[in-house]
């Protein structure tokens, strides 16, 4: 019947113990900042990339297959729309403002009608939106002074040069032994 009364207060004892030591985890976060920690964010690229180049090499009267060599193989093509091939990009990547690109080939037969699409980048245009803008950390100095390299105690030996730490007199081997 003791072992009965008791448990109770145990447990408001570790329940107390378990709020005392959240509340003090608490007081300890205000050292972190929002860059502390940060979920990785997988990049992604969905789509066929159509240059500004690209484009200027496409005119009107050329074949679906001269459009493929150039654009690649559209990425939406539709049985109730077979004269308009679909091309469009999306890339998205952690630090970078998410870019998405589409450019639509319209045919009249198995020519080339019309070219629709929004203003494309060329290709080093695109690169330099891909890269990512860091800062530059500075760097420490990395001489020391005659003041530092004095903190440190050196052994010295009858002459000038400093000893080295003794080399043991063997060393294990390199292959383990056979049994």
């Amino acid at each position: 019947m003791t072992a009965f009364l008791t448990f109770p207060l145990t447990g408001n004892r570790l329940a107390m113990l378990i709020v005392c030591a959240s509340l003090a985890g608490c007081g300890s976060m205000s050292s972190f900042t929002s860059d502390t920690f940060k979920p990785y964010v997988p990049e992604v690229v969905q789509g066929n990339f159509v240059s500004k180049e690209q484009r200027q090499a496409i005119s009107l009267g050329m074949a679906r297959a001269q459009v493929k060599d150039i654009l690649g193989t559209p990425l939406v093509t539709s049985l109730f729309h077979a004269d308009r091939w679909d091309y469009a990009f999306s890339i998205r990547r952690q630090g970078v403002p998410p870019q998405s690109f589409q450019l639509t080939v319209f045919f009249k037969g198995d020519v080339v009608a019309s070219v629709e699409g929004g203003d494309l980048p060329s290709e080093s245009e695109f690169v330099e939106r891909l890269v990512q803008q860091r800062q530059a950390a500075s760097v420490p100095n990395l001489q020391a002074s005659e003041e530092d390299l004095k903190k440190f105690p050196v052994q010295k030996a009858s002459g000038d040069a400093p000893v080295s730490a003794p080399l043991p007199a063997s060393y294990p081997p390199l292959e383990p032994t056979p049994r």
